[in-house]
C-alpha cells in the first residue's frame, strides 16, 4: 500500500513539475523578425528612418510604426490619426494594418502610430517596401512609402 502512495505522490509532483515548467517556459515569437526599420518620405512630416514593430497571435496581428524624424508639423491628441499601413504580400497582393491608436504628440515630435490591427495567414511574408502608410489627420491624408526593402527582410508570419 505503502508503494502505491509514493508512486501517485511521485506522479502528482512530476505532473505539477511539468505544468509549471510549462507556466513559466517562454513563448515562441510567431513572425520572425519581430522589429525592422524602413526609410521613408512622407507627403508632410519629412523623411526618415522608421521602425516597425510586429506581433502576431494566431492570424490576429499587429504593427507599430515609430520615428524620430518623420515629425509632426502640429500637435496631435491621443488616438487622433486614422492609419492604413499597407505591405505587399511575397505571394502577391497586399495586406492592410488599420487603426485609430497613436500617442499624444507634441508639434516637431516624432510620429507614432499603432498597434495597427490585420490578418495574417501561415507562411505569409509581408514587405514594407512596394506598401504604404496612409494616415489622416484633421481630414488631410499623409501618405508616406518606403525608399527600399526593409531590414533585416520581410515579416515571415507562422
Amino acid at each position: 500500500m505503502r508503494s502505491k502512495r509514493l508512486g501517485s505522490a511521485a506522479a502528482l509532483v512530476a505532473g505539477t513539475l511539468a505544468v509549471t515548467g510549462l507556466a513559466f517556459a517562454p513563448t515562441a515569437a510567431a513572425v520572425t523578425p519581430q522589429t525592422a526599420t524602413i526609410d521613408a518620405t512622407c507627403s508632410i512630416g519629412g523623411a526618415g528612418e522608421a521602425t516597425l514593430t510586429a506581433t502576431q497571435t494566431g492570424t490576429a496581428a499587429t504593427i507599430t510604426l515609430s520615428s524620430t524624424e518623420i515629425t509632426a508639423p502640429i500637435a496631435l491628441a491621443q488616438d487622433s490619426i486614422s492609419s492604413t499601413l499597407t505591405l505587399v504580400k511575397a505571394s502577391g497582393g497586399t495586406t492592410a494594418f488599420t487603426g485609430t491608436k497613436n500617442p499624444a504628440i507634441a508639434a516637431g515630435g516624432g510620429v507614432s502610430v499603432g498597434p495597427l490591427d490585420g490578418t495574417v495567414a501561415a507562411g505569409d511574408s509581408l514587405e514594407a517596401f512596394g506598401g504604404s502608410l496612409q494616415m489622416v489627420v484633421f481630414g488631410i491624408t499623409i501618405t508616406c512609402t518606403a525608399s527600399g526593402p526593409q531590414s533585416p527582410g520581410p515579416f515571415v508570419y507562422e
